[in-house]
Formats: C-alpha cells, sequence, structure tokens
C-alpha cells in the first residue's frame, strides 16, 4: 500500500473522527474557552478606548490646573505662547434659597461660576422645563441669570423663570442642567448645581477671605497630531511648576474621572475572573477528552503501523487533525465572543458616554492564539502517545496502552497557557491566585485523591458491607491512576463551580452592602448641641430609624511626637494640605459598625487615645504608638494611636479620619453629623430646614441610586458571563466520567456474564460516581474557600466571611452532579447486549 500523504491522512482521520463524533467535547471545550476570553477582551479594549476618548470631555479640557486660589497667570500666559485654549471656573458649596413669595425654602448647593468659552471639552446641554427635549448650549448663563440642576427646582418648590436668591443677589432660573462634562465626583458635587456667569459672582458677595473655593483653569489643544504634542508639553511644564506650588494640582486624562475607572476596574477584574476560571476548566476539559480520544483511537494507530505508516507520518497527521479543529473551533470562539460583547456592552450601558469606538485586532488574535494554544497544550500530547503504538497490539491489546504524559512537553504547553492567561487578567494579583491556585488545588486534590484510595479497601469490610459497596470499592481502588484523575478532574470543575457560587453570594453582597438599598441618602452638619435632642426626636417622628449620629469636632494637627508639624515638614501635595487645614475629628465609644481595626486594638472609653483612619496615616507618615497633638478651638488635645482603622469612603456612611474612643471631650466646642435615609415624606427636608435653619442638608439621593445601578449594571454582566463557566465545568464532568466507558462497558459485560444482575450493576455504577463526586465536592469546596478568601482580601478588597456548612453543601452537590452526569453519560453501558460488547472487545 502507498503510503499517503501527511495532509491527506490528516483531513481523512479529521473527517471521520468529525462523522463519529469523537472531537465534540475538544471543539466546545476550546469553543466556550475562546468565546468567554475574547468576549471580555473585545469588551475591555473598547472600553479603554472610550474611557481615554471622554476623558478630556470629563475634565472639560485637555490638562487642567485645581487651585485653592486662582491659578498664578503663568499657567495662562504659558498656555495661549503655545496655541492653547484657557478657560476659567470657580466652585464652591453655598446656600441657595427661594423667595418668601414662593415659600423661602433653602438648600445647599454646588455654585460654579464660568468664564465665556466654558467648555472646552464636551457639550452642556440644557432643558427648558420637565420632559422637555434637551438642547446643547450655545454659550454660558447670560448676566442676570443662572442655570440649575432638576433636584433643586424640586427641593425648592420653583421652576424655569422664578428667582432664585445667591447671597446678597436674585437671578432669574433660565434652564436646567441636564449634562455638565466635567461635573467631577467631590463631596459637594452632590449637591444640586448653580451656574452662573463669572461676572455675576462679586455681587453675590459670596467670596470671602476664607472661602474655601475651588479654581480650574482647563487648557485645551487644536484637534490633531500637533495639537496632542502641545497638550503634553504643557502637561509637563503645568507638572513641574505645581511641584513647586502649594495648593496647585494637575488634572489630566490620566487622573480624571477616577471614581468611574474604579468601577469599571472591578467590573473588568470581575468579568476577567470569570474568563479566567471557564479558561482553566476548558484546559481539564481538553486534556480529559483528548486522553479518552486516544485510547478509542490505539487499535487504529496499531493498524496504520501495519499498513506501514512510519511514526513520524502518523504523528504528523495528528498534529494535522489537531491544527484544523484547533483553528476552526477558536475562530468559532472568537465570532461568538464577538456577538457576547456587545451584550456586555448592552448591559453596562451608560458607564461611558455614547457609543464606544470599533474594536481593534488584537482580541481576536490573541483569542486564536489562546485555543490552540489549549489544544497543543493539553490535547495534543496523549494524543501524540498513538504514533508509538506497536503494531503488535492488532494481536495483543494489553501492548500499546498510553503513558503519562511527557513532563517536558506539558510544562512548556503548561508554562505558555499560565503565561497568557497571566496576560489576560490585566491583574497581577487576580492571575496568581487564579492560576496558581487552581495549579495548587491540582496537586492537593491529587495527593488527596491517592491516600483516599489507598485506604478505601481497609474502610469497607467486605464480610459485612452490601454487595453493591463491595463491588463499587473494587472497581475504585482496581484503577487507582484513573481514580486519581477523575477525582482532581471533578474536584477542579467543582471547584471554580463553587467558587463562582460564592463570588455571587459572597463578593457582590458585599460589594452591595457597601452602599445598600436602605443607605443614608441624607448628610446633616451643623447641628447644635441645644438642637440635638429636638433633631434626633425630629426624626424619629418621621419615621426615621437606624441613624448615624456623630459629634463632629474641628482640630488643627499641630504635633507628632512633641514635634512641631507644618505644611513645608512634608513632599506630597496631599499630606501639605491635610496639614494646612482643621480636620473633623470625633468621639464615639463603639467602633462605627462599617470599620474595620486594621492594626492595634479600640478599647472602648480608653483616654488619652486615638483611632486613625490608615490612608490618611500613610499620607501622613503616621504609627501605632505616635503621640498626636491637636488645636481644638484654642485647646490643646494630646492622644497616642491605638488602632488604625480601614474605612470605606464609598459606604455612604459617615466617617472620620480620626476618632476618640470615648464618649465625649470636655471644654471643646462641638456640633453634630447625621447621616439617615430620608423617610418617603413630601417637604421633609424643607420642615427640617425650616426648623433648624442653620443646618447644612446634604441631599445624595440621586448619586446612590446611580451607584447602585452601577452595581446592578457590573453584577448582571458578571452572571451572564457565569454561563459560559457553567458550560464549561458541565464538560469537565461529562469528560471526566467518559473517559473510561468502555472499559466500563467491557467489565460490566463480563460480569454480566457471568451473573450479575443489570439492578446490581447500576448500584454499583451509582455508588461509585457518587462517591467520586462527594469527595470532589469537599476537596473543591474547601480550596474555593481559601481562593476566594484570597480574591476577595488581596483583588476585591472585600470583607469575606468562611461559612461551615460550604463544604458539606458541596460534598452533596458533587455526589448529585457525578451521578446526573454519569447516568447520563453511561446509561447505555448496562444496557447494551453482553455478546456485543464482547465481541467488540475479542476484535
Amino acid at each position: 500500500m502507498q503510503a499517503s500523504s501527511v495532509w491527506t491522512l490528516g483531513l481523512r482521520n479529521l473527517w471521520r473522527d468529525l462523522r463519529a463524533g469523537e472531537l465534540r467535547l475538544i471543539i466546545v471545550a476550546v469553543l466556550l474557552a475562546v468565546a468567554a476570553l475574547t468576549s471580555v477582551g473585545f469588551f475591555a479594549d473598547r472600553l479603554q478606548a472610550g474611557l481615554q476618548r471622554d476623558a478630556r470631555q470629563l475634565l472639560g479640557g485637555d490638562v487642567v490646573v485645581v487651585s485653592d486660589n486662582p491659578a498664578p497667570a503663568a499657567f495662562a500666559q504659558q498656555a495661549r505662547q503655545q496655541g492653547l485654549e484657557t478657560v476659567a471656573s470657580a466652585s464652591f458649596p453655598t446656600m441657595a434659597r427661594a423667595v418668601q413669595g414662593q415659600g423661602g425654602a433653602s438648600r445647599l448647593v454646588a455654585l460654579k461660576s464660568v468664564d465665556p468659552g466654558y467648555p472646552l471639552r464636551g457639550r452642556l446641554t440644557l432643558s427648558q422645563g420637565p420632559g422637555q427635549a434637551p438642547q446643547p448650549a450655545a454659550t454660558i448663563p447670560a448676566r442676570g441669570e443662572v442655570w440649575v440642576d432638576a433636584p433643586l427646582l424640586e427641593s425648592l418648590g420653583i421652576g424655569v423663570g422664578d428667582t432664585l436668591l445667591l447671597g446678597d443677589a436674585a437671578f432669574r432660573i433660565a434652564g436646567i442642567i441636564v449634562i455638565e462634562p466635567d461635573r467631577g465626583a467631590g463631596f459637594m458635587s452632590f449637591a444640586p448645581r448653580v451656574m452662573l456667569n463669572s461676572a455675576d459672582l462679586p455681587a453675590t458677595r459670596l467670596v470671602q477671605p476664607a472661602s474655601r473655593i475651588t479654581y480650574r483653569l482647563a487648557v485645551a489643544a487644536a484637534a490633531g497630531r500637533g495639537g496632542e504634542q502641545a497638550a503634553q508639553s504643557y502637561l509637563l511644564w503645568a507638572q513641574q511648576q505645581a511641584g513647586s506650588l502649594h495648593g496647585v494640582r494637575i488634572e489630566s486624562l490620566e487622573s480624571g474621572r477616577p471614581e468611574m475607572r474604579q468601577t469599571l476596574d472591578r467590573a473588568e477584574k470581575f468579568l476577567s475572573l470569570v474568563a479566567l476560571l471557564a479558561a482553566l476548566l476548558s484546559a481539564v476539559a481538553v486534556a480529559l477528552a483528548a486522553r479518552s480520544f486516544a485510547n478509542s483511537h490505539l487499535d487504529a494507530s496499531a493498524m496504520l503501523r501495519v499498513l506501514g505508516q512510519s511514526q513520524r507520518r502518523i504523528a504528523l497527521a495528528y498534529v494535522v487533525e489537531f491544527a484544523c479543529i484547533g483553528l476552526a473551533s477558536s475562530v468559532a470562539g472568537v465570532l461568538l465572543g464577538w456577538a457576547v460583547h456587545h451584550v456586555f456592552v448592552w448591559l453596562l450601558a451608560g458607564l461611558v458616554e455614547a457609543g464606544l469606538p470599533a474594536a481593534r485586532i488584537w482580541p481576536a488574535a490573541f483569542g486564536v492564539g489562546m485555543g490552540l494554544t489549549l489544544l497543543l497544550a493539553f490535547g495534543l500530547p496523549p494524543v501524540l502517545q498513538l504514533a508509538q503504538v506497536p503494531p503488535l497490539r492488532v494481536m495483543r491489546r494489553d501492548l500499546g496502552a498510553l503513558k503519562p504524559v511527557s513532563y517536558l512537553v506539558l510544562a512548556l504547553g503548561v508554562g505558555g497557557f499560565a503565561a497568557l492567561l497571566m496576560a489576560v487578567s490585566s491583574d497581577l494579583k487576580l492571575g496568581l491566585i487564579a492560576v496558581g491556585g487552581f495549579a495548587a488545588a491540582v496537586l492537593l486534590f491529587a495527593g488527596l485523591a491517592w491516600l483516599a484510595v489507598k485506604l478505601l479497601r481497609r474502610l469497607v469490610n467486605e464480610s459485612t458491607a452490601p454487595r453493591w459497596l463491595v463491588m463499587a470499592t473494587r472497581q475504585v481502588s482496581a484503577r487507582p491512576v484513573y481514580a486519581v484523575v477523575q477525582v482532581s478532574s471533578l474536584a477542579v470543575g467543582l471547584l471554580a463551580l463553587v467558587l463562582l457560587v460564592l463570588l455571587r453570594t459572597d463578593l457582590i453582597a458585599s460589594w452591595r452592602q457597601a452602599t445598600p438599598a436602605n443607605a443614608p441618602d441624607r448628610f446633616v452638619i451643623n447641628i447644635q448641641p441645644d438642637q440635638a435632642q429636638d433633631f434626633q426626636a425630629a426624626l424619629k417622628k418621621a419615621g426615621v430609624q437606624g441613624y448615624d449620629w456623630y459629634p463632629m469636632i474641628r482640630g488643627r494637627l499641630i504635633a507628632v511626637n512633641g514635634r512641631d508639624v507644618s505644611p513645608e515638614d512634608y513632599a506630597e501635595d496631599r499630606a501639605k494640605r491635610l496639614v494646612d487645614r482643621e480636620f473633623n475629628l470625633s468621639t464615639s465609644e463603639a467602633m462605627p459598625e462599617h470599620n474595620q481595626v486594621v492594626a492595634g486594638r479600640w478599647t472602648a472609653g480608653e483616654q488619652g487615645a486615638v483611632s486613625v483612619e490608615e490612608g490618611i496615616a500613610k499620607t501622613l507618615g503616621l504609627k501605632l504608638g505616635d503621640r498626636l497633638r491637636f488645636d481644638i478651638g484654642g485647646e490643646e488635645s494630646e492622644a497616642r494611636i491605638t488602632s488604625l482603622r480601614k474605612v470605606d469612603w464609598s459606604s455612604m456612611r459617615a466617617n472620620f479620619f480620626v476618632i476618640y474612643p470615648v464618649r465625649q471631650l470636655d471644654n471643646v466646642a462641638v456640633t453634630y453629623l447625621a447621616a439617615y435615609r430620608a423617610p418617603d415624606l413630601k417637604g421633609f427636608d424643607n420642615a427640617l430646614v425650616n426648623q433648624f435653619p442653620n443646618i447644612t442638608n446634604v441631599d445624595l439621593s440621586s448619586t446612590l441610586a446611580q451607584v447602585q445601578q452601577v452595581m446592578d449594571q457590573v453584577i448582571r454582566a458578571v452572571e451572564f458571563l457565569f454561563g459560559f463557566t457553567l458550560a464549561a465545568g458541565l464538560v469537565v464532568l461529562f469528560a471526566s466520567v467518559t473517559g473510561t466507558r468502555e472499559e466500563r462497558a467491557r467489565e460490566y459485560a463480563i460480569m454480566r456474564a457471568v451473573g450479575a444482575r443489570a439492578s446490581l450493576l447500576q448500584q454499583v455504577q451509582s455508588a461509585e460516581l457518587a462517591g467520586v463526586g462527594l469527595m470532589a465536592g469537599f476537596l473543591a469546596s474547601c480550596v474555593a474557600l481559601a481562593v476566594g478568601w484570597a480574591l476577595a482580601h488581596w483583588v476585591f478588597d472585600f470583607e469575606w466571611s468562611v461559612l461551615w456548612w460550604v463544604p458539606l453543601a458541596g460534598a452533596a452537590a458533587g455526589a448529585v452532579l457525578a451521578w446526573l452526569s454519569g447516568w447520563w453519560a453511561l446509561r447505555e453501558v448496562i444496557r447494551r447486549p453482553v455478546m456485543i460488547t464482547l465481541r467488540q472487545a475479542a476484535e
């Protein structure tokens, strides 16, 4: 017989195996892995491009000089010399009022004055009333007019065309702000915006020597390559100048809207984790399916050797077959990933403004490379052993069995696959925990499974145990290597599934807990001590419960460990600002329930002690045991740092940098802060302000709703991608159970030939599968708790509580899933006629 070419032989084998369905599991596993990875890749690529495009609009310019006083003239002069445009603005908190004829209600607002030309980047849009279509603003507010946020009109009971009082001046409301591109996310940005012409600001008499005003000088370049270079040159110059100036900082593309970047980064980490788990599961499924494929082709390979085919030709033919399968599956996975990423764009709509740019080609190339690497690293090594099957196997079936894979080939493949997974993780800690955790888990599963198999025969008393249990025990212990492989592969699959369930229930629940549905949406400050009892009574009368209530003490840090401190002692600008202003201090015997002590110990009632937030401690170089001296209204207070706290500043709760763990401080002036969920009573805010006219009431309801909407969007996207990982896990379960289907068929046929009933064999099969699944589920759940804690602690920054019942539930779920997958995969094995099975075994 003339040997056919390698390509002809490979394609012929491919066509035959496709028609027989023997490549089905391999194709599905590669398809799922590539689709999961490329869907996240396409979305992340478009998202990053969209953020880079929109960041300038969110800033209001290419570069922004932010300062506590009007920016030095040199910044504007340098911009003009480089042909750049500039626009100045100023913003600060103040109270706005309606005229007495319309109720005279007042409300804290974020006042912003703007120069002509504002904004340089983005479009400010307005509407003329509720329900009316927004229109781009052609200019800034006219003299004597203001533009406002809609919530201000509702809270004051006024509308467009009415009068708004600001300081000593009155203005006509000319429009409602719909989109303000450079709004930012500072605390005062939560208050409704009032925008006016900068020429009208002096008439208000709101700017006083002690006023806390934020000045912004926006700089923008013309479109084009030359403009980008000019803006970059100006950025470098401005950063050098700001380094030597107090109270001046520079914002650019990289620093704009960090709070949105944090939200999107966390969403991307969630999606990357789910995609990583799908890829890891797919690798296990490919390895199991390829080994099953190789076992079923031992006889055909021996026949090819008899017919004169060389080992090299057979090996190359299988390489051709698997390369074609890998390429086709990867391309199909890329197409599926491209379709799926549009679902992410739809689910996460609104996190970026306007449509996202088109995706680049690299996620598709990366997906194809990942698919081929996955198949060649985990699928090809056992298949290549077919080339070494001796021709004598056609007469002696005991020859040519598969041996362990070459460790060199396996190490190279696994190393390459791990490197690609690390690249796709986009976060070093996430990649190390996911990939390293699974690698360690496989070794742990294999070792524990080997010990369990060794102990199994000793634990089952064959003289008293049921017959089906004895036979199932013998089945498992007769193939120890296969039992270890089956338990390990099942455990890896269940590990990913259990981990995802825990992430869904615990990590996402923790994320929601940071801003729960009942989170405070009102912050009230400046409550005087003689008003405290009446204010709390007003809250109680309105049905408000569970509110935060803390004293607020204004104090300036003047000494650390007996040494006087000043802004000049620190290089970092934030540290300079902290030392240069007064802190909001507080007292509380009980540690705030939403804070966490990370160093030291909180002792209720301890005199001469303070607890410091860990972030500010790092900024100011403070540590446990340091003594801090504060100037509180002329009274000096010295205390030792006895604990450091971790504070979640996005929790929508009352938080403080420094807290004394005592009920009160003597001889110091205090006001009180209240944070609560506003009751569903119309006019409650206005009634509260009328009763206590000196308080400042900050409404965070719209911001809270936006944050919770973002959470819901991200969670829906994660749950959607979870389907890929669930499918990959089921493929692993199916592949691990069907790996020895033909061997089981021959064993069951021999048992039936010597008189065993089909019902007994079903009991043996069920006991074996359930036992293997029980052990795999228990091991997987224990490891999932450890990996979940590591991800929560080091990647997602959530608290993680270990639940004792998870290993028990995982063991039960593993037993049920293994039994169901085994019943589905092996249902026809027991029903197959004995003579057909024995005849096939003898051929």
